[in-house]
């Protein structure tokens, strides 16, 4: 299936080249991983660095806990792009792992944030803002930062950067985990937090979140032990942000 899938990602003249010049001997799959995950590439821009219609993400740089998850969302049907889910059924766990390792390691600059103008008012990007960095307790709405780092470019193993990323593309994501369209391993801490949100909410935090530059180090930063969540929200994705369970009242 591998090399099949190598094969796609040929241009036909080079099959048809081989076939002619050596008809019983079978094209060999290349060892270098950039090669093989050339299918993916083809959507998610050269070396995994984005497609420039904002559709697909950035894979280059992002916590290898996170990419191998997502392939595995994709196989097992927690997240459904019947694309996706062609490509990566075939595979080995380990082989999606490998791929997840081959683009956590890359370096690629990200794009500059989006200089248009806000779709939305300054008082509801102020929303955004405060949503993203410290969250609504009343609410029982944490901060991206408790998850995703101080500088939210993720925090290692598996939770992935917020910044770099485009307006439509993290609507959308907020908009799939709120209606259940995307998922996670049980217990699934995202969904439980986006339900929480309001429509307006999460166009706030989008769109604050779209317009911040990506700062100098842009890979992802060892978790602060200050930043762990609470036990009413477990994430079954990351389990170090719940290292140790406790009760309510315990330091």
């Amino acid at each position: 299936m591998l090399q099949t899938l190598f094969r796609q990602t040929l241009p036909l003249w080079i099959v048809l080249l081989c076939a002619s010049a050596a008809p019983a001997a079978p094209i060999s799959t290349p060892e270098n991983m950039a090669e093989r995950v050339r299918a993916c590439t083809a959507c998610h821009g050269e070396q995994g660095r984005a497609a420039p219609d904002g559709y697909y993400p950035r894979l280059a740089g992002k916590p290898a806990g996170y990419l191998y998850h997502q392939l595995l969302n994709f196989a097992e049907g927690r997240r459904r792009y019947g694309s996706m889910a062609q490509l990566v059924q075939p595979l080995s766990d380990d082989y999606l792992l490998r791929m997840a390792q081959h683009f956590a390691s890359l370096d690629i600059p990200y794009p500059a944030p989006s200089r248009e103008a806000p779709r939305i008012s300054p008082q509801d990007l102020e929303r955004g803002r405060q949503l993203a960095v410290h969250g609504n307790p009343a609410r029982q709405l944490p901060a991206c930062t408790a998850c995703h780092g101080a500088a939210l470019m993720g925090t290692e193993p598996n939770v992935p950067a917020l910044l770099g990323l485009p307006l439509d593309y993290l609507t959308a994501q907020l908009g799939a985990w709120q209606t259940g369209e995307r998922r996670a391993h049980a217990p699934d801490c995202m969904a439980a937090i986006v339900r929480r949100m309001t429509p307006g909410d999460i166009i706030s935090v989008a769109s604050w979140l779209s317009m911040q530059p990506v700062p100098a180090a842009t890979h992802a930063r060892t978790l602060q032990q200050g930043l762990l969540l609470d036990d009413s929200l477990r994430c079954g994705s990351a389990p170090e942000l719940n290292p140790q369970p406790h009760k309510k009242g315990q330091p």
